[in-house]
């Protein structure tokens, strides 16, 4: 089992100015961001955890050392885009991958653990952990088809009045099969506002060409919370203070 960890934004809306430390090393009760993630995937040894750094990669390798592989996002196009950097290191690899983020830290490690292995156990191509948090309006929907299936992901900006009112929210984790999420990679595409390439068009594809993607539900919609913005990160360590996670 392998987990990659994109962490190569900036972190703009925090206030990061040129020359500050990227956002997975702005810290939440005395510990950064990265370090927290990091934690929660223990589970998976540290030579099978890929961190695609970019913005002032140089500080995050120098703060968690040699023992993780580092992956190099010159350009933030986008999730897709950063999963894709890793795809030289995952050629000879066909096994189970964990997709999480360096900025969202209340994923516990009991559920990341359980979502891996509900994955395998099911023999997915993909599996999306899901949750339902009526506090969170403007996350991405769980579409499903007729029969109940996983269709699509809906962002809140593109949902129609109907999709508005699904409770199933997606929480931007995914475990995929390696050879599965590679062979989809390049397919999807960047015609956004943002010009950038999404993970979550994969699920989609896949879905649409008869592979098996599954979701299981996460029982805390606060795990759903990362960190964009200062009013986030007080938000989070606030949350991670209520369940002792310090």
């Amino acid at each position: 089992m392998r987990v990659i960890i994109p962490s190569a934004g900036k972190g703009r809306r925090l206030g990061t100015r040129d020359g500050e430390p990227p956002k997975v090393l702005h810290r939440v009760c005395g510990r950064p961001l990265l370090e927290i993630v990091l934690s929660q995937v223990d589970f998976i040894p540290d030579e099978d955890i890929y961190i695609v750094v970019g913005y002032q990669k140089e500080k995050v390798m120098q703060a968690f050392g040699s023992r993780y592989h580092y992956v190099e996002q010159n350009e933030q196009l986008g999730t897709g885009h950063a999963v894709r950097m890793c795809e030289p290191w995952f050629r000879d690899y066909d096994g189970t991958v964990l997709v999480t983020f360096g900025d969202m830290p209340l994923f516990r490690r009991e559920i990341l653990k359980k979502i891996c292995a509900f994955h395998e156990a099911r023999q997915a191509d993909c599996t999306l952990l899901t949750a339902e948090n009526p506090a969170l309006p403007y996350w991405a929907r769980i579409v499903r088809d007729e029969t109940g299936r996983f269709s699509r992901i809906a962002e809140a900006k593109d949902c129609t009045a109907e999709e508005k009112n699904i409770r199933e929210l997606f929480s931007g984790v995914l475990v995929f099969n390696s050879r599965s999420l590679f062979r989809f990679l390049p397919e999807i595409g960047n015609s956004n506002a943002q010009g950038e390439y999404y993970l979550t068009e994969v699920p989609e594809l896949m879905a649409r060409r008869g592979l098996r993607v599954e979701t299981l539900m996460d029982d805390d919609g606060d795990d759903l919370r990362g960190v964009n913005t200062q009013e986030d990160l007080a938000w989070v360590e606030q949350v991670m203070r209520q369940r002792h996670m310090i």
